[in-house]
């Protein structure tokens, strides 16, 4: 089991009162009606799944039921603190912060 760290919250929680909704920043075809089946079926369907580095979109079902952002290794389930807000770019750069939670590491692993 692992912990994972809620931003809105400002604790870390169990695995399972969180939900992972996919890659975080994907666009969603601003006139869906207008795309054809083989473009609606890509968007939908069809993602790089490499291991390693993602930047995935994740909602805390349990309690504030919110979405954020984290940034997690599949082969070693780290996350980092690297939590950009909903709609930015991963990397992109905030005024006042460097894109992590400072004090507020993302993830911790039991038994490990």
């Amino acid at each position: 089991m692992f912990h994972i760290y809620c931003p809105w919250c400002q604790e870390h929680r169990e695995e399972e009162e969180f939900h992972a909704k996919g890659p975080a920043h994907l666009a969603r075809p601003k006139d869906p009606e207008a795309c054809s089946d083989e473009e609606w079926g890509d968007y939908l369907f069809f993602r790089d799944n490499p291991r390693g580095v993602h930047h995935e979109l994740w909602v805390h079902a349990v309690g504030c039921r919110k979405f954020f952002n984290i940034t997690r290794n599949t082969v070693t389930y780290e996350i980092t603190g690297n939590l950009p807000k909903i709609g930015e770019q991963p990397g992109a750069k905030r005024a006042g912060r460097s894109g992590d939670l400072t004090g507020a590491p993302g993830s911790t692993r039991s038994g490990q």
